[in-house]
């Protein structure tokens, strides 16, 4: 059976932040990932880890102004030194969290560029943070989101998420496939885990429609679960759904399978 990383950004949300470690090691989970840090000291969040015997599985680089609508700044050719920092600053949490692999999101698409300035940016920025982030003993991951949820969302399919992986030349860039996103832009599931698994460092759930937890939607995750452990899938799987009504009632999905 994978095993499941608490989104801590989605589930427990009726909780303080610093409240869900808590809530999530009662509720049996062993890990947690979520979408960003660094609001809070990196001190306070590897003291709560620890008290909880938590493992942090996952965090994003910095996105830019997540409030104002930014869901990356990958793309943006005028954002570089921007960018750079934040993968500093992003391995400075990491190595205090003991979080071995983290995320860029690539962000919009910006309007009245070329699809050459927009992919050559992308492009040395991940090879850029893949550097930084070898050095430092961790990997980069990317991820393709789906375009109803975030319009105008840069990488949004398998293939060119993996097709920018190789344009970087570097060996230190996997895939983070979210099973939601996938499931809304291409479908093919099954076929696209065993096809690029080697390729694959993070998974990541939802039922759709709803975005809620497994076994509210058409996603036939029993399936899925099983597919994975027959082809050996080693990493976690972050649970990355919004409540249909709250966390605890809706974990029924995961105690059925004996978690």
């Amino acid at each position: 059976m994978p095993r499941f990383a608490a989104n801590l950004t989605m589930l427990f949300n009726e909780l303080e932040f610093t409240d869900r470690f808590e809530a999530a090691a009662k509720a049996g989970f062993c890990a947690v990932e979520y979408l960003f840090p660094y609001a809070i000291p990196k001190e306070l969040l590897a003291e709560t880890l620890g008290r909880h015997g938590l493992v942090q599985t996952l965090f994003n680089l910095p996105a830019g102004d997540w409030a104002s609508g930014e869901r990356g700044i990958a793309v943006l050719p005028n954002r570089v030194g921007e960018f750079q920092e934040g993968v500093g600053k992003a391995i400075d949490y990491a190595k205090a969290l003991g979080c071995t692999q983290l995320n860029c999101l690539a962000g919009i698409r910006p309007i009245g560029l070329s699809d050459d300035q927009v992919c050559d940016t992308l492009v040395a920025n991940l090879r850029f943070a893949a550097d930084q982030l070898q050095a430092a003993g961790l990997r980069l991951l990317v991820e393709a989101i789906n375009t109803h949820d975030i319009p105008g969302f840069y990488v949004c399919g398998t293939q060119q998420a993996l097709d920018l992986i190789a344009a970087t030349g570097s060996k230190n860039i996997f895939l983070q496939y979210d099973i939601y996103h996938m499931q809304r832009m291409e479908g093919e599931l099954a076929g696209t885990l065993e096809k690029h698994l080697p390729r694959i460092a993070h998974i990541q759930l939802a039922d759709n429609p709803g975005r809620h937890e497994p076994g509210t939607g058409e996603i036939n995750y029993p399936f899925l679960f099983a597919l994975l452990d027959r082809l050996g899938y080693a990493g976690w799987v972050g649970c990355e759904y919004k409540p249909l009504t709250t966390t605890i009632e809706g974990l029924g999905w995961l105690q059925a399978l004996g978690c």
